[in-house]
């Protein structure tokens, strides 16, 4: 299969100034010169390589002229999968790329699978894993932090750093499975307290990496913040004023909001994730009900709950209600319309709820904005990130491979202190090994290759 030569639109089927149909296999510009008619008659793979060639698309079968084009030549090994690369530029309606990537597909090449280009480099050694799963989180950033994340990602410093925590993995397998076939030698004293230090300094470096998955799910999915509170508390007005611009319907009618919105922004330099959701009460309204239902789950997987007060008004049941369901959940109670006369008090508050936060708004009036956004900065302390001085794990299966790779260390822990032989140390030590070449590429089953690339867009 990845000697076959693919094609994919890679740019959006759309409407748009521009369209790129990609062509990537050692027969990419034998089957781009069927289609191409140079303006100044010259073959494409007699061009040199990572150059750029103006003429026309044309149909060999009827000789029609299907679009005015650039084309890019780029040969191997040089380019992204390390194959023969043509990329058309044609103009960028729906049909036009459809008819160009039609006459490609019928002139040698087969219908790219998601993801395929990338998985080419990885296959081809362009690039490891992790830089590969980089590529469709950068597309997927839904924030600055993320981006940033993701480009350290893609030039390789995760991969360095699991490669060097590797190579001293190695070494101290090979002297224990030396120490072991040859032991009329002696290793540099092989004992317990040799490779318990050396052990000590391995944990800790996958460790460090370990540590930072919490921050790196931030990083790439925001704070998963919820908003949640009785109807006609300001829910939907708390999220238009944070993210300045009418995104949620507001209305003097309970109820309003049925569904969940969701939305991405920056508070401070920290990505949130933010979720406006039903009022929570108790209704006979079949399609609220679901609404009040899905509020409930979501509190459940906040990372951050934003509960919503009325503080001109007392407290009530569905009040005391959402209290307990934001029992130990990170929080901030915001007592809303101070603008009227007051019955509910920060001091109240407190005494309900034990070390929350309580903050005093008047969305009417845009006051207390700006004490939330310092709230959340003090709660999630991320805003000042050095991608330069620090790795961060965003990605799920990265962490768990890490955490399958401490459990390995662990048990050579373990092995020693039960006075088992040098063997045992030597099997978990290599599934250690195997466990961080997950991420990099080195030790993967084809199904979890797969699945990565399943996610990608085609084209890309």
């Amino acid at each position: 299969m990845v000697n076959n030569t693919i094609a994919a639109i890679s740019t959006s089927l759309s409407a748009s100034g521009i369209g790129i149909i990609r062509i990537s296999g050692e027969d990419a510009i034998i089957i781009a010169d069927k289609l191409f008619v140079s303006k100044k008659k010259k073959m494409l793979i007699e061009q040199k390589t990572h150059t750029i060639h103006y003429g026309n698309i044309i149909n060999p079968e009827s000789n029609e002229i299907i679009d005015e084009v650039l084309v890019s030549v780029m040969k191997e090994p040089n380019t992204y999968t390390k194959e023969n690369i043509i990329e058309i530029n044609c103009h960028g309606g729906v049909i036009v790329m459809q008819k160009i990537l039609h006459l490609v597909l019928s002139n040698g090449a087969r219908l790219a699978e998601p993801g395929e280009f990338t998985k080419r480099a990885f296959l081809n050694g362009r690039m490891d894993l992790s830089s590969a799963e980089a590529v469709i989180d950068i597309i997927n950033a839904k924030t600055e932090l993320s981006l940033e994340s993701s480009v350290n990602q893609l030039k390789g410093n995760i991969y360095r750093e699991i490669k060097n925590i590797r190579s001293k993995l190695i070494e101290l397998i090979a002297h224990i499975e030396a120490s072991i076939d040859y032991p009329e030698y002696d290793y540099e004293e092989l004992g317990e307290d040799m490779v318990l230090n050396n052990l000590d300094g391995i944990k800790e470096k996958v460790s460090k990496l370990l540590n930072s998955a919490d921050d790196g799910k931030i990083i790439r999915e925001g704070i998963k913040t919820v908003i949640v509170g009785k109807p006609n508390v300001g829910k939907s007005s708390l999220m238009n004023a944070l993210l300045n611009e009418d995104r949620a319907i507001v209305t003097d009618v309970a109820g309003t909001t049925r569904d969940v919105l969701e939305e991405y922004m920056n508070i401070k330099g920290i990505p949130l994730r933010i979720i406006d959701t039903a009022g929570i009460r108790e209704t006979e309204d079949i399609v609220e009900k679901i609404g009040v239902n899905k509020s409930e789950e979501l509190v459940q997987e906040a990372d951050l709950v934003i509960m919503m007060l009325d503080a001109s008004s007392d407290l009530t049941e569905e009040d005391r209600y959402i209290f307990n369901l934001i029992k130990n959940k990170k929080t901030i109670v915001l007592l809303n319309k101070i603008d009227l006369p007051v019955r509910i008090t920060e001091e109240f508050v407190n005494e309900e709820v034990k070390n929350t936060k309580v903050i005093s708004t008047s969305l009417k009036d845009n006051k207390g904005l700006d004490d939330i956004e310092k709230a959340i900065k003090d709660m999630f302390l991320i805003g000042d990130i050095n991608f330069n001085d620090n790795l961060y794990i965003t990605n799920i299966r990265h962490k768990v491979s890490l955490e399958n790779a401490i459990d390995s260390l662990n048990s050579v822990k373990e092995s020693i202190e039960m006075g088992m032989p040098e063997d045992c140390w030597s099997i978990d030590l290599k599934n250690s090994y195997d466990y961080l070449g997950e991420i990099t590429g080195d030790s993967v089953s084809d199904d979890i290759i797969h699945q990565i690339f399943s996610q990608f867009c085609l084209g890309k």
